[in-house]
């Protein structure tokens, strides 16, 4: 492979995940961004306490996806070969954080109401 596009990209993941899997992650993904936007346009801001309470799953959603990787693949950090495979390993964490900050706020504003709402 000489370089890499998106097609190429695309076509590897499905190979790892299998293509239904890859194309529901995602849908979820899409899903719960838009969520996510419609919370922030709704509110016209930021809830800062939601926003802390959201951040602070960020860890537990970097490893659950990093963890998640490896079940679906059969590896384990011993199969970590080299500098891109740990490259690859932070932009799943990093996916796995942000997705599941977007989900717990998406959540609690849901729960919690419209801002001003008694």
């Amino acid at each position: 492979m000489e370089e890499l596009t998106f097609g190429t990209l695309i076509a590897v993941l499905e190979e790892m995940f299998g293509q239904a899997l890859f194309w529901g992650l995602v849908v979820i993904a899409g899903l719960v961004t838009i969520a996510f936007v419609y919370v922030i346009v709704r509110d016209r801001s930021l809830r800062s306490r939601w926003f802390l309470r959201a951040e602070l799953l960020a860890p537990i959603g970097a490893i659950a996806a990093i963890w998640f990787v490896f079940v679906i693949t059969r590896s384990g950090l011993g199969d970590v070969g080299g500098p891109i495979d740990v490259i690859a390993l932070i932009l799943i964490g990093l996916a796995g954080a942000v997705g599941l900050t977007f989900l717990a706020y998406t959540v609690q504003a849901v729960i919690g109401g419209k801002r001003g709402a008694a």
